[in-house]
């Protein structure tokens, strides 16, 4: 078996459910799946160091490593630890520097750029702001002089970070699988209902009010949200005057919700357009694939594209009256939805965890 190093320079959580603590778990099983053994650096700087030592000691020693895979945090570098303080300044790309004078190549998935963006800048005071902001264009800085293959949810998304990089950059969204259960329920799409799911956030970035006011203006329709309690707590009193017997909404996560998400025709990413929404490729895009359900998404976006390119769903302007028109088009055309489930098989095969770390040893090795 050939070696690699799998890097991440923060606490990574198995029971959080957002991408940044699903993702990294998938690709290190991924690496292992396609027979790589893989030494992990991962965790608090205190724990990071002692895997990094022991590293450098072995390759010190003769190991040889194919190449290092690296994921960014969705903080700064620097700012990884639990205090958020910069107390092991020089630990990662001291690392990185001494991977690239023993000629392994690094790629390094950066996973997105949100601190940008007007509604980051909303959460945070403005010294927070301004703190974040260096240590984000400190890691900018250091990449290229550090890294081969730089990685990135949609190429996209290069258009709006402040760097410049000279090596290959690609497109490296998340995985899918198949689903847990034996076999894929795929609803009977003769129901008189038209069941719709959605899981994930509720706030400005994920904004549902459209789809909840359609859904209460078409009697066919059915919604099931799962979002977090909390997020709910915050968000009804926007989303309660759509509320009725059709609309449910559930706090679940991971196979807890899996019944619901099998019940439904078409899952949602429909969302308010905006800058950020150009590149962002969301987990739970591959996540609804993974069930075989097909996916009603937004024109212009990155998932629309991903989703259209695939024939795994319909992209559609975000219009209030397109929308009723195409929910009314699918209710009356149910074979539609059995002509996007025909082609998920494909797509999940394309798009496994297992094919995005294949891609990136392909990358690394030809270097």
């Amino acid at each position: 078996m050939n070696n690699i190093i799998f890097h991440v320079p923060y606490f990574v959580d198995k029971n959080r459910k957002s991408g940044s603590h699903i993702r990294p778990f998938k690709m290190l099983d991924g690496f292992r799946n396609i027979g790589y053994n893989v030494d992990v650096v991962m965790g608090y700087g205190k724990e990071r160091k002692k895997s990094i030592d022991n590293i450098k000691e072995q390759i010190k020693q003769g190991k040889k490593y194919d190449f290092c895979y690296s994921e960014s945090s969705t903080m700064p570098t620097l700012l990884t630890e639990s205090h958020h303080l910069p107390t092991y300044p020089k630990l990662d790309f001291s690392f990185m520097g001494f991977l690239k004078k023993n000629n392994i190549p690094i790629g390094l998935f950066y996973r997105d750029c949100y601190w940008l963006f007007n509604e980051n800048r909303k959460e945070l005071s403005t010294f927070k702001r301004k703190v974040s902001e260096y240590y984000y264009r400190y890691d900018l800085k250091k990449y290229p002089e550090l890294i081969d293959v730089f990685y990135l949810p949609t190429t996209l998304m290069m258009n709006y970070l402040p760097m410049e990089f000279k090596g290959p950059i690609a497109s490296l969204p998340p995985g899918t699988q198949y689903s847990n259960s034996a076999a894929v329920k795929i609803p009977d799409s003769n129901d008189k209902e038209l069941r719709l799911f959605y899981v994930g956030g509720l706030d400005e970035v994920y904004d549902m009010e459209m789809v909840f006011s359609v859904v209460k203006k078409l009697p066919f329709l059915k919604l099931t949200v799962c979002t977090r309690k909390e997020e709910w707590e915050k968000s009804k009193d926007k989303y309660s005057p759509y509320l009725n017997d059709r609309i449910r909404i559930i706090h679940k996560s991971g196979s807890e919700f899996k019944e619901d998400i099998e019940n439904a025709h078409i899952s949602l990413i429909y969302f308010k357009p905006g800058e950020y929404r150009k590149f962002a490729m969301p987990v739970k895009l591959f996540e609804y694939m993974s069930y075989k359900k097909p996916i009603l998404s937004v024109d212009m976006t990155a998932v629309g594209e991903f989703v259209s390119e695939n024939k795994i769903g319909w992209e559609i302007p975000y219009d209030e009256n397109k929308l009723i028109s195409f929910f009314e088009h699918i209710n009356l055309n149910r074979s539609k939805i059995d002509e996007k489930v025909e082609h998920m098989d494909q797509a999940i095969r394309e798009n496994t965890w297992e094919a995005r770390c294949r891609q990136v040893a392909e990358d690394l090795t030809r270097r």
